[in-house]
């Protein structure tokens, strides 16, 4: 199977529920596309088995599908290998950008349980979205460093193949890197541990039996409420100050155990001094917070809460205009299109 035919086969592979459909041949269409599955030849199937001959000694007890099963081992065999996992116990949340599976520690963490967030495949990912994020943001590699080569800087403003694989693990970069700022300065996410092109390794919230849950999920009582809407916003707060903004925060993407949150995702983190964006972006975070918590009983006001943290931390409001509306012959113009840029 060569470089094209196994980017085919991965795209048959877009959910998790179409893995069996395609390794077993006859069943029904992975997709209404009007196109019959693939039938693996003997060569095809050697090759999904053979690609763990580096990882011969990971075997976990999650009980994956064939091409799942090929996924974990080559994004999580270098955490096998380095300690920092021993065995992959279940997964606990699957996502058309990456699933989330709860793992026994190795040697090197000392926690009752890890959690590996593995994206997926860069051919299954749609980075089509993720412009207005990326503005002002320096591009990372697998390490967590800037990339600087000519070659590199090129092949992403490009956008070829290489390109896309090097904006694939930036994304991944910069949320670890985040997690690992905002780990150290007491903002409540998921202790990081390791990252690889495909993972991270982190904190696991919940126990032997169950993951937390998110936040939406959860009805609280006003007390408990008033006092999670103030921790919530006291991390927003801790966030702006170390210059950050998640960019995509809600309910969602907290997490609720035994009366405490967590917050998680970032790969989509949010620069404020070099986004035009982040103003609005910015508002729509606190927003989402605060729909959710007035649901809870807490009383609070999105636009004033935004604006006074916004301000308190030295950022100026103002209303995005359109460039096509600007002429650049007026002065308050040119200064209007440089306060956005």
């Amino acid at each position: 199977m060569n470089t094209n035919d196994t980017i085919d086969f991965f795209d048959e592979l877009d959910n998790d529920e179409q893995t069996d459909k395609v390794l077993n041949a006859g069943k029904r269409p992975p997709r209404n596309t009007g196109k019959h599955p693939k039938k693996l030849s003997m060569s095809d199937r050697k090759f999904v088995h053979q690609q763990d001959d580096s990882r011969s000694n990971f075997k976990f007890t999650y009980k994956a599908a064939r091409f799942e099963e090929w996924w974990l081992l080559d994004s999580l065999g270098s955490f096998y290998e380095h300690k920092w996992i021993a065995d992959v116990l279940k997964r606990v949340k699957g996502g058309k950008e990456a699933s989330v599976y709860q793992c026994q520690p190795g040697a090197e963490v000392d926690a009752s349980f890890v959690a590996a967030k593995v994206y997926r495949p860069r051919s299954l990912r749609n980075l089509k979205n993720d412009a207005e994020y990326r503005v002002g943001r320096i591009d990372l590699g697998e390490d967590g460093n800037a990339l600087v080569k000519k070659a590199e800087v090129h092949a992403i403003a490009k956008r070829t193949s290489y390109g896309e694989e090097l904006r694939h693990q930036s994304w991944i970069a910069h949320e670890f890197k985040t997690m690992e700022a905002l780990y150290m300065a007491g903002v409540d996410v998921p202790k990081p541990y390791a990252m690889e092109k495909n993972a991270i390794l982190m904190e696991f919230v919940g126990d032997i039996g169950t993951a937390a849950p998110s936040l939406n999920s959860v009805a609280l009582d006003l007390d408990e409420a008033t006092a999670l809407y103030e921790r919530t916003v006291r991390n927003i707060d801790i966030m702006l100050t170390h210059n950050r903004i998640h960019g995509d925060l809600s309910a969602y993407n907290i997490l609720y155990w035994e009366g405490d949150i967590k917050l998680i995702d970032f790969p989509q983190v949010v620069l404020p001094e070099s986004n035009p964006s982040s103003w609005m972006i910015f508002q729509r975070d606190v927003t989402r917070v605060c729909q959710y918590f007035s649901t809870q009983g807490v009383a609070c006001n999105a636009k004033e809460l935004a604006a006074d943290l916004w301000t308190s931390h030295g950022h100026k409001i103002f209303k995005e205009v359109d460039p096509k509306f600007l002429d650049p012959e007026k002065p308050e113009d040119r200064r209007a299109w440089e306060k956005q840029k």
